[in-house]
């Protein structure tokens, strides 16, 4: 137990992790204040439609809403063939057959929350058991929720444990780490929780699950992509960034991309490491791409 908290305590101490939260909100001010206008250009829209994780996650879903959504995507591919198609669908495991065998569009990846999405809070075992169904069925990425409660009482083991193993259940799979930043109390705790998350096999870390209030804020997003860039500076890995919950506008997305352009470069400024997951942007992109209100998602 000592030789893993070393570990843990060893690895944490390769970064910045002291961190003041004003001092934080000053410093995204300033990035969006200076830099986001320039980013609110038709060629940057258009990216961040690519970006979209279509995203459907709510006690009302059923068989036929999630096929309805998967055939919208199918259709907007011969509607708007001159529009990047989205990046993703993002669904909960019982789903992923339908939308697997019903996507008819190349490219698109078929995302899965699990390990008891939204709360983590389950056995591993079910953890692990609904991660390999839901790949079974046809998910290609995953999006689990770091144990928050067992990372705010400092049982980062256990912690990096759970994410190994259920990496090792995705295999070649991508797997995303919420963070569920609005519940760790600090831009501290958030650097933290990153470098864990990714430590411990994360091929994304991602803000939010959507279910708690607050989810994704600029600050978070920024100390997530300043721990990005540090880790792959320390270790040439490179881990994809998904901000979530709470994008509701257009303005909003651009402020991400802002923050990701600015913090990590171009080199991240593609969809396969940056996504965005919401359930209302596509639309609003498209209305702003199109010049008129459109809702056809």
């Amino acid at each position: 137990m000592g030789t893993e908290v070393n570990r843990y305590a060893h690895m944490l101490a390769k970064y910045k992790t002291k961190l003041d939260d004003a001092e934080i909100a000053k410093e995204v001010g300033k990035i969006l204040q200076d830099r986001a206008a320039q980013n609110n250009t038709a060629e940057v829209k258009r990216f961040l439609l690519g970006s979209v994780e279509l995203t459907s996650l709510k006690s009302t879903d059923s068989e036929e809403s999630v096929l309805e959504l998967t055939e919208k995507v199918n259709d907007f591919a011969n509607e708007y063939p001159y529009l990047p198609h989205v990046a993703t669908i993002c669904v909960y495991p019982c789903y992923a057959q339908i939308v697997s065998q019903s996507l008819e569009v190349e490219g698109v990846e078929v995302a899965c929350v699990s390990g008891n999405f939204p709360s983590s809070q389950a056995l591993l075992e079910v953890k692990v058991a609904e991660t390999a169904l839901a790949i079974k069925d046809g998910a290609t990425e995953i999006d689990i929720v770091m144990s928050i409660g067992k990372f705010l009482n400092g049982d980062y083991e256990t912690v990096c444990d759970e994410i190994m193993e259920l990496k090792e259940v995705c295999g070649e799979h991508k797997m995303k780490v919420i963070l569920e930043t609005g519940l760790l109390g600090s831009m501290q705790n958030v650097k933290k929780a990153a470098l864990l998350a990714m430590y411990a096999g994360a091929d994304y870390i991602k803000t939010s699950t959507g279910k708690e209030k607050p989810a994704a804020t600029p600050e978070a997003a920024y100390v997530m992509c300043k721990a990005i860039k540090e880790y792959y500076d320390e270790t040439g890995i490179q881990i994809g960034f998904k901000p979530a919950g709470g994008i509701n506008s257009v303005e909003d997305a651009i402020k991400y991309y802002t923050i990701v352009k600015e913090v990590l470069g171009e080199r991240w400024l593609t969809n396969e490491w940056f996504r965005l997951g919401t359930s209302r942007l596509a639309n609003l992109l498209l209305s702003e791409l199109e010049e008129r209100e459109i809702t056809f998602f």
